[in-house]
């Protein structure tokens, strides 16, 4: 048994990390989350005396969650011949908020209707029709309204690039991602982040294309074959993401994360020497990440040493106690030693946390 990844081990510093998927995408906040200042005035013939007051104590509410009380006030102010002014806005913010995107996109299209200039609810309408699964008809309400407001946290170019990877407009989206972050839409950072999104959401083929054309444009861009390794890898590619993780070393030769990319790779050649030596080199750039420590017991288990992978795993799951692949290792490594009450409360705690992080069916009322 190699006795070099115990000393490593020992003489590194343990802190909480959290290890993150390299497929995993940013996600949506499941409601837009409005400010507590207060909502802007009412105007137009549906302004009331008091009505701007009382909207703001309900956007409150909202905010604080407390939908249920807040839709019964505005559903009865709702009924009023015209509505005032902001009442379908806020009710379409609370009925998102309880996942009730249909009658949200009633209300945030009856806000439209009501005031064209709505730009809140234009939005907020755009982002209902994407969670509703209908893209195509959220990008123009998107389109016409790209800028943040004041009440409107989550930025509209995401979602309208979003809505065009979905409706295979790739370039168009490489352009909604480039003014989110202030590229140039035939620039190489914009090209490598679209790649990056287009990984995300498993678009592989163009998600290379996009990072090869990257590379093309400056072949200097700082993480650029990192990325092209990460898409081999999700192909499963594995001779081509070693190809790349190696020159990504060359040129960035303290990057831990790019160790641990390869360690991943060479573990699934089945190269567990190479792997072994790669995850050790990010465990001592990177020790508060949780990625090596659980690379570590994955390729020690294959490589039947379950006493040394039990050491890293144990402290993964001291650095990070809610992911379901550390558990799940953790009982292999307790099976393997005989210690058979162990591995299966280890199980049982992989498969409760699984269960629970897994994305529910959402059913629309």
């Amino acid at each position: 048994m190699c006795r070099l990844h115990t000393v490593v081990l020992l003489l590194s510093p343990l802190t909480l990390a959290v290890l993150t998927s390299s497929l995993a995408w940013a996600q949506l906040p499941s409601a837009p989350t409005p400010q507590t200042q207060g909502a802007p005035a009412a105007t137009g013939d549906g302004a009331r005396d008091g009505s701007s007051e009382n909207l703001a104590r309900l956007r409150v509410m909202i905010d604080r969650g407390q939908t249920e009380s807040a839709l019964k006030q505005l559903d009865s102010l709702a009924t009023q011949q015209p509505a005032p002014a902001g009442v379908n806005r806020l009710r379409g913010l609370a009925l998102y908020s309880e996942n009730q995107f249909a009658e949200a996109d009633t209300a945030f299209a009856s806000a439209v209707k009501q005031d064209p200039h709505d730009q809140e609810s234009v939005q907020l309408r755009g982002l209902t029709l994407f969670r509703l699964g209908k893209p195509a008809d959220a990008i123009p309400l998107l389109e016409s309204a790209h800028e943040l407001t004041a009440q409107t946290r989550v930025d509209p170019n995401y979602v309208l690039a979003l809505c065009y990877i979905d409706t295979g407009q790739y370039d168009k989206a490489r352009g909604a991602f480039g003014v989110q972050y202030g590229f140039a839409a035939d620039s190489a950072p914009a090209y490598l982040l679209a790649a990056r999104m287009l990984l995300r959401r498993d678009y592989l083929p163009v998600a290379q294309q996009f990072a090869a054309k990257a590379l093309e444009l400056d072949p200097q861009l700082p993480l650029a074959h990192a990325l092209l390794g990460e898409i081999a890898l999700a192909g499963e590619h594995l001779d081509v993401a070693i190809a790349e993780f190696e020159k990504e070393r060359a040129r960035n030769p303290l990057d831990g994360s790019i160790y641990d990319r390869l360690g991943d790779a060479y573990s699934r050649t089945g190269d567990y020497t190479k792997a072994l030596q790669s995850l050790q080199r990010a465990l001592l750039l990177e020790p508060n990440s949780t990625g090596p420590y659980i690379l570590l017991g994955k390729v020690l288990l294959k490589r039947q040493d379950p006493a040394s992978a039990l050491m890293y795993l144990e402290h993964a799951e001291q650095m990070d106690s809610g992911n379901y692949i550390t558990h799940s290792l953790l009982g292999q490594a307790y099976r393997s030693l005989g210690r058979a009450d162990d591995a299966s409360r280890e199980i049982q705690i992989s498969q409760k946390i699984q269960a629970a992080s897994e994305p529910k069916l959402e059913t629309v009322r």
